[in-house]
C-alpha cells in the first residue's frame, strides 16, 4: 500500500515540475502582454524554443520585456507612424529625385533608340 501512496506522490510531483517550467518560461510572455509589448508573440514563441534550448535564451526574453516602456520611444522608432518628419521629407525629396532619375532614362532611352535606327539607315 505504502508503493501506491510513493507512486502517487512521485506522478504528482512530475506533474508539478512540468507546470513549473511551463510556468516559469511564459514570466517573460506575461510581462510583454502586461506592458503592451509590440514584440510578445515573438517573446511567447522564444519561450517555447528556449524550453528545447535548455533555457539559454530565457534570460534574455526577460530583458527584452523589460525593454519596452509603454509611451517611449522603442529601438529609435516611434509607434504611431513610419517615422519622424524629418524622415518623411527625405522620403519626399528622394522620391522626387527618383522620378527625375526614370523620365531622364526614359529619354536616354528614346534617344539610343533614334541613334540606333539613324544608323541602322545610314550603313
Amino acid at each position: 500500500m505504502l508503493e501506491y501512496v510513493a507512486l502517487g506522490i512521485l506522478i504528482t510531483m512530475v506533474i508539478f515540475v512540468v507546470y513549473l517550467v511551463i510556468y516559469i518560461h511564459d514570466i517573460p510572455y506575461e510581462i510583454a502582454v502586461k506592458r503592451g509589448h509590440p514584440h510578445q508573440d515573438a517573446i511567447h514563441i522564444a519561450g517555447w524554443v528556449s524550453l528545447f534550448l535548455a533555457h539559454t535564451i530565457w534570460p534574455l526574453l526577460w530583458i527584452w520585456a523589460y525593454l519596452y516602456k509603454p509611451g517611449e520611444k522603442f529601438m529609435q522608432m516611434e509607434l504611431t507612424g513610419a517615422g519622424s518628419e524629418e524622415q518623411g521629407k527625405r522620403i519626399g525629396e528622394l522620391e522626387k529625385e527618383l522620378s527625375a532619375l526614370t523620365t531622364a532614362l526614359g529619354e536616354m532611352k528614346v534617344t539610343l533608340s533614334q541613334v540606333q535606327t539613324g544608323e541602322n539607315q545610314n550603313g
